[in-house]
């Protein structure tokens, strides 16, 4: 998992150590960029969590050359979506951007 050496990195974060395979995860979908998971305490019937496998602690952390990153979340959010067969109800993205989210 590559870290951003700019950003402070806490590597005893829950994602950090889920990332590692220190905590188990039911995962739903990896690949080298993202792993996506089932939330352990879901707040709608499906409720899945994708983070990059490269350190960004929010969107408020996002700087150019991190595009690609977000578009393949959200191509990967699109993915899952149809895995999970969702797609075509709907479903709702969100992304929290700091403690006070």
């Amino acid at each position: 998992m590559p870290i951003d050496a700019t950003l402070p990195y806490d590597d005893q974060n829950i994602f950090a150590k889920i990332l590692r395979g220190e905590i188990p995860c039911n995962k739903v979908y990896e690949d080298a960029h993202v792993l996506a998971f089932h939330d352990i305490a879901p707040k709608a019937p499906i409720h899945v969590l994708i983070i990059p496998k490269k350190h960004l602690v929010g969107f408020q952390n996002v700087h150019p050359g991190d595009e690609d990153l977000i578009g393949h979340l959200f191509v990967t959010a699109n993915k899952i979506a149809i895995q999970l067969g969702v797609q075509e109800t709907g479903y709702r993205l969100i992304s929290n951007c700091g403690e006070g989210a």
